[in-house]
């Protein structure tokens, strides 16, 4: 009898092994399913963003509608020091935003500037050029006059990145699962833009912007930093056109925004 109760007691204790394995594997193919529906069906949800400006009016003689028949050239960018490397695309993602939100200016993009002035011989008061605006956040006047007269660019416009992060926090993981469904992902930019007259040697506008993506995201790409740098430089150029000094742009500017999701298709 007592044989038989043990051996009844360890098939049963088998049995509920059995049973909880065979439940732990279906929650995680239940899990692996889900995720695979999530990653489908949610994976290219547009990210939310905000940038905040703070602008000069434009203090030429002429108001910044004079800039449509005059050419504008794009220097190369610069950076903190802690950012050094990650301004290096940034002039590329500023001639985009300028052709779409004012396609009617003459830009000189930063390949073509840089090809003129090295095709001029004027690669050394370029490199002196920008070591001084590091340092002094001035562009030596002479120096820009002598560049500007040969590449024949009225104006030129300096960006500089100050700051630049990407973080990811998981939100929610697969049950049972080494998955993870779910990460807010994010990327925060400053950036500050000057537009200087090659002839006066004066700044003539200035602009700052901090601006800030997220995104709730399933698959496997960071939120890139594009989408920051065109959120900044977008919001930057239209307080320029509309002549505003302080604002703040966000997912209800529709303009702005179709800007941005276009740039993610």
């Amino acid at each position: 009898m007592d044989l038989q109760r043990s051996a009844s007691i360890c098939s049963g204790g088998i049995d509920d092994m059995v049973h909880i394995f065979s439940f732990q594997t279906k929650i995680r193919v239940a899990g692996l399913i889900f995720l695979i529906l999530f990653m489908a069906g949610c994976g290219s949800v547009q990210p939310r963003w905000v940038v905040r400006t703070t602008s000069t009016l434009f203090s030429s003689s002429s108001n910044s509608t004079g800039l449509e028949g005059e050419v504008v050239a794009l220097f190369t960018p610069l950076a903190s020091t802690s950012s050094r490397g990650d301004e290096a695309v940034l002039s590329l993602y500023l001639a985009e935003s300028i052709k779409k939100i004012a396609p009617t200016w003459k830009i000189m993009d930063e390949q073509q500037t840089i090809a003129l002035i090295n095709r001029h011989g004027l690669a050394e008061e370029y490199t002196c050029l920008r070591q001084g605006v590091d340092q002094s956040h001035v562009l030596n006047r002479e120096l820009l006059q002598k560049i500007g007269k040969s590449i024949e660019a009225r104006y030129v416009l300096q960006p500089r990145l100050a700051y630049i992060s990407q973080t990811m926090t998981d939100r929610l993981d697969a049950p049972v699962t080494p998955f993870v469904i779910l990460q807010t992902r994010s990327a925060v930019m400053r950036l500050s833009l000057q537009l200087w007259d090659t002839i006066s040697g004066e700044p003539v506008w200035s602009s700052a912007a901090e601006s800030v993506v997220v995104g709730e995201t399933a698959s496997l790409e960071p939120m890139f930093i594009k989408d920051a740098a065109r959120a900044a430089f977008g919001g930057m150029l239209v307080d320029l056109l509309t002549k505003k000094t302080s604002s703040e742009y966000s997912r209800l500017n529709h303009f702005l925004d179709s800007l941005i999701q276009e740039k993610n298709k």
